[in-house]
Formats: structure tokens, C-alpha cells, sequence
């Protein structure tokens, strides 16, 4: 990891038990698969959020559909996968 910076964290002793235990199995470092692990939160996270925001926006710009539009509109879709009349 090329530009890295240095961050210390406290944790519960059988969780670095657990990461160390880990890093052995996979030969690779506490500290690279703590990093990894971060990332993907990191990631998952800021998606959310993101995602959120996008809805907000569609919201304030009235693009929406009622509850009973999206409903019917589920409706046909099993129904038509499901082999009947749409």
C-alpha cells in the first residue's frame, strides 16, 4: 500500500485474537487485513449514504411513484414470471 498512512485503534482483546488468528490462516498481515476491513466498511457506508442522498434529491424533485403504483407494478412482474396474465 504505497502512501499509507499510520492510524491506531483499540480492540477488544478476542477480536485481536480473532484478526491474528486470521492473518495466520491467511499469511498475511494484522495490519494489512485490519486495512481491508476498513475499506470495505468504508465503502459500504459512504454507498449507503450516497444512495440515501440520491433518493432525497429524486424526493425534492417529485420523482416518485405512490405505494399502490409500485405494488401493482410488482404484481404484474410475478405475475408474469410466474407464467399468468400480466
Amino acid at each position: 500500500m504505497t502512501g499509507s498512512t499510520t492510524m491506531t485503534i483499540r480492540l477488544d482483546p478476542q477480536l485481536k485474537e480473532k484478526l491474528g488468528r486470521l492473518a495466520e490462516g491467511t499469511q498475511r498481515s494484522r495490519s494489512f487485513l485490519a486495512a481491508a476491513a476498513v475499506e470495505t466498511y468504508v465503502d459500504r457506508e459512504l454507498a449507503i449514504i450516497e444512495g440515501i442522498e440520491r433518493g432525497l434529491a429524486d424526493v425534492e424533485a417529485g420523482r416518485t411513484v405512490s405505494h399502490d403504483d409500485a405494488m401493482a407494478s410488482i404484481r404484474r412482474r410475478i405475475d408474469t414470471a410466474a407464467g399468468g396474465a400480466a
